[in-house]
Parts: C-alpha cells; structure tokens; sequence
C-alpha cells in the first residue's frame, strides 16, 4: 500500500500522502465509486487526473470514510457528511487529504523552474526577505506557493488575493512559520506546516490558537 505518511498536526487535525505508484487499473480496483464519481472519472482524459482523483478516495477510506460520505459545495470545495473539515490535494506522483475538526487547508507542489516564471503573480511582502541569488530560491518560492494555496483553501473566501491579502513570514530551519490573511471582514494569523520531500513542498495551515 503507497501510504506515504501519515501526520498529526494536533489533537484535531490528521493528514495522509499517498504516493501514486500503481496502475489506473490496481487503483479502480480498490475503490467503490458512487454513480456522480464515476461520471466524473469517466470524463478525465488524463491518466494522472484519473489516478489523483482515485488515490484521494483510497485515501478517505484510510480515514475511515468513502466516496458516499464526500460531497462539493458550489464553489468546488469539498465537505464531509458528518461535519469535519476536510481539504484535498494532488500534483503528479502525490496526493493528500486532511481532516479536522477546524478549519484547514493544504497542498501539495512539485519543484519546477516555470514557477519563477509567474512569481509576481504572488509574491508580495516576501519580496523583502526572498533572494533570487540563493540556491534555495526555488525551494522558498514554492514553499511560499504552496502555504498560500493552502491558507486560499483554508480561508475559503473566492477572490481573495494570494499577492495582496496572504503573507507568509520567514521561515526558520524547523519547518514552519506564520502566515496571515489580510481581508476587510478579518485579519487572520495561521498556523503553516511544509515538508519537502521528494522535490516536492507539502503545505498545512490552520488557525492559530
């Protein structure tokens, strides 16, 4: 079974990455599907979608849910029959899901050169402390892609901008800091989690306590 990591963030809160290695057919056949999922598959012409989309229900039922208990509101965020929170990622090789009983969001990012390509697109106040000299430049770029994306899902709120109103703080050696949501109805500080693994950036964002 690739069930790459699993993780608790707190008391609440749980994460697990499963890490895509199977055929689409091995991955179909440990899943059941309700009739609304397997239309959707049914009209991925992407293998890799096809196999993210299915990875993400085999992990739910790690969690002990199905695809039965997995539902969308109107803006395509996810929701759980019984009330938890939950958010939903993949890029390519991983994908992830996560559970709480508060407010979350994640991501998952790999490492590509593109990125630096639209960086003004969402770099803001890190400009201050990124530098583009550093070997590690596109390391941070993504870590901060990733936590924004993340804290984009937490704060739930469409057309809030990533460049604008979140900021993520310099991050330290223990692999994590503090990031904020700027909004006129709110001014939110959050928690951020990253990983890196893989030449890939795992991001979580909660609410600070």
């Amino acid at each position: 079974m690739p069930l790459y990591k699993s993780i608790v963030i707190n008391s609440q809160t749980n994460v697990k990455i499963w890490h895509i290695n199977e055929s689409l057919e091995q991955l179909k056949s440990n899943i059941q599907l309700k009739d609304e999922s397997l239309n959707s598959l049914s009209r991925m012409k992407s293998e890799i979608h096809q196999k993210e989309f299915l990875s993400v229900r085999l992990l739910l039922n790690l969690f002990g849910y199905s695809d039965f208990d997995l539902s969308y509101d109107d803006f395509g965020r996810p929701i759980l029959k019984d009330g938890y929170f939950i958010s939903i990622t993949h890029s390519s090789d991983y994908s992830a899901v996560a559970i709480s009983k508060s407010p979350i969001g994640i991501d998952i990012e790999k490492m590509r050169d593109k990125i630096q390509k639209v960086a003004y697109k969402f770099i803001g106040f890190e400009a201050n402390y990124l530098n583009e000299k550093s070997d590690f430049y596109l390391r941070n770029l993504t870590i901060i892609w990733s936590i924004k994306e993340a804290l984009y899902k937490f704060y739930s709120k469409p057309g809030i901008s990533l460049k604008k109103q979140l900021l993520v703080i310099p991050f330290d050696d223990e692999n994590k800091t503090t990031a904020w949501i700027l909004d006129s109805e709110n001014r939110l500080s959050c928690n951020a989690i990253f990983l890196e693994f893989e030449k890939y950036i795992f991001a979580i964002t909660t609410r600070t306590p």
